[in-house]
């Protein structure tokens, strides 16, 4: 039996919420999805605390829950490495999400009911609760995407999106070595490019309660030069990616 979908999540450092993310997501899928094959994929990226013992300590309770532990990579590597686990597995559609608790599962259905209209489909946090200088930093890249592609998206790097198995796999080959610092930027710019309707679905954006905030205010600022450097270069190679997503 193929799997309808597949929820994708990284994780780093979030044991204080890690047991309760894992619950409301498979309660969604055992609900909202109960009639079909699904799974929870979360990726462990080589957290120092406790979060992957405590994934594999529930795995016995929550059959659809896959576990994949990775050295530290960044949050990049690790929700590239949980969409081609999905692929991997052959999900005919997939969710992404963070596992910092700051999204509301049912939110889902607002993307899956219009999935027969989209290969790929945003949320966009119409409120979003993070600090100002976060904000700032994604509004540079929002009007640097455009400067750069003529595209604007709203909310590009969000961690809330459904996209089409077959076609996340045509993404996923097109996108740079290594790594982007960033890949949900790109695969969304390809996706729009491509001629998707991404839809930008209000959803809702909580504060975030526990775990730990990954990257620090230098450091982004760094990143949002390396994100707007990377951008540069991959405008080259675009026009035959796209082809190769039609």
């Amino acid at each position: 039996m193929s799997i309808k979908l597949a929820i994708v999540m990284p994780a780093y450092n979030e044991q204080d919420c890690m047991a309760e993310v894992v619950k409301i997501w498979s309660d969604l899928l055992d609900s909202e999805f109960a009639t079909e094959n699904t799974r929870l994929i979360v990726v462990n990226d080589g957290s120092k605390d406790n979060t992957g013992k405590i994934l594999d300590e529930l795995k016995p309770l929550y059959p659809k829950l896959v576990v994949v532990h990775q050295p530290n990579g960044g949050h990049g590597n690790a929700v590239v490495h949980a969409y081609r686990k999905a692929v991997e597995l052959g999900a005919e559609y997939i969710f992404q999400t963070d596992s910092d608790d700051q999204f509301i599962p049912e939110d889902v259905k607002l993307l899956w009911e219009k999935r027969h209209q989209s290969k790929f489909i945003l949320g966009h946090r119409q409120v979003r609760h993070d600090d100002p200088f976060r904000l700032l930093i994604t509004r540079i890249l929002r009007y640097s995407m455009f400067f750069v592609y003529g595209t604007f998206i709203m909310d590009s790097n969000i961690p809330f999106r459904l996209i089409e198995g077959n076609f996340l796999k045509k993404l996923l080959a097109q996108l740079p070595n290594p790594v982007p610092f960033a890949p949900n930027i790109f695969l969304a710019i390809m996706a729009k490019k491509a001629g998707q309707e991404l839809f930008n679905i209000p959803i809702v954006h909580k504060e975030r309660a526990t775990g730990e905030v990954s990257i620090r205010k230098m450091k982004l600022l760094k990143v949002c030069w390396q994100s707007f450097n990377e951008l540069l270069d991959f405008r080259l190679a675009l026009n035959t990616n796209i082809k190769n997503l039609k």
